[in-house]
């Protein structure tokens, strides 16, 4: 099925950004530190002060944070929506969210990790241009924390450009190939936890975007084969790996990722590419549309994502 995408406006220096908790507790101090780097950009950090409530490992109840989530979209001051963290428990917001409160408002959601939940339900089913990127206690809350390349690319609707396009965050290329297709994905587990839901991923026609934080390898093995038997990486037109932070075994396991995952993905005729530094990262966490057409070429163990349109409007 083709799905008409909203794009959301461009953000600005001036504008506010509106700073919500879906998932995990936060820590205030951390969420201070953030908000003091948005503030150097030049951007008008917002949030309420439920925010900080917590109830088990949730930034409080289900409720409170469908709540959280729905005001910023439909506050008209709020141009951006930035999550605090991941974690767990975005799941709950599936059943809680008013969607019309969210479709009727389409502005630029950023998160990663437990985040892919939304990330995926908004480009699927209200079909919004969403942004895999860098999180507020996170990414922003660290000094080298946030790609700002990437971040002011994605984010102000540059019409084209390359994602991870120096030396120092390009991915390698897997297996050779040439593939164009709506950029799409996220943590893979969380890919993974979508299937028989009311909420699976759609991947058909995508450039896939995958990654994943302290899983092993056969962890990794196991919920790629699971995508794979689901049927969905079929039609799937190139696939391009994160860093994978510490997915690993042991430091002397005789054996490479690349090598595991390679066993599944290898012979699909697609390209696929390997450590782009998107989501869980060691630094600089590049920002990548889902829902904007990109284009895949890998030649010679060298891989290039390129975002083929602006992913906001002006």
């Amino acid at each position: 099925m083709q799905i008409t995408r909203q794009k959301p406006a461009s953000l600005r220096p001036g504008d506010t950004v509106g700073i919500v908790a879906p998932a995990s507790n936060i820590k205030k101090e951390l969420l201070d530190k953030g908000c003091a780097r948005l503030l150097e950009l030049g951007y008008k950090p917002f949030y309420l002060d439920s925010i900080l409530e917590q109830d088990l490992y949730f930034a409080g109840s289900a409720a409170r944070r469908a709540r959280e989530l729905e005001e910023m979209f439909t506050r008209p001051e709020v141009r951006a929506i930035v999550c605090a963290r991941g974690g767990y428990g975005a799941n709950y917001l599936l059943q809680e969210l008013s969607p019309s409160k969210i479709t009727g408002n389409p502005k630029s959601f950023v998160g990663y990790s437990d985040i892919t939940t939304l990330l995926t339900c908004f480009a699927d089913s209200a079909g919004f241009v969403t942004f895999h990127g860098p999180m507020v206690t996170k990414d922003f809350a660290h000094e080298d924390g946030v790609d700002l390349a990437s971040w002011e690319a994605a984010l102000t609707g540059l019409a084209e450009w390359e994602a991870g396009g120096t030396a120092d965050t390009r991915a390698e290329g897997l297996v050779d190939g040439d593939g164009e297709g709506i950029l799409y994905g996220g943590c893979l587990s969380l890919l993974v936890a979508s299937l028989g839901t009311p909420h699976e991923i759609q991947t058909a026609g995508t450039i896939l975007f995958i990654e994943d934080v302290n899983a092993r390898p056969f962890q990794i093995d196991r919920m790629l084969m699971q995508l794979k038997l689901a049927g969905k990486l079929n039609g799937v037109r190139g696939i391009v790996f994160g860093e994978m932070l510490d997915c690993v075994q042991t430091q002397n396991q005789g054996y490479t990722l690349q090598e595991v995952i390679l066993r599944i993905v290898g012979a699909l005729g697609i390209p696929v590419a390997y450590g782009l530094r998107s989501g869980h990262v060691t630094r600089k966490n590049i920002t990548l549309p889902i829902g904007a057409r990109a284009g895949l070429n890998v030649s010679g163990g060298r891989a290039q994502l390129k975002i083929l349109e602006a992913a906001t409007t002006p």
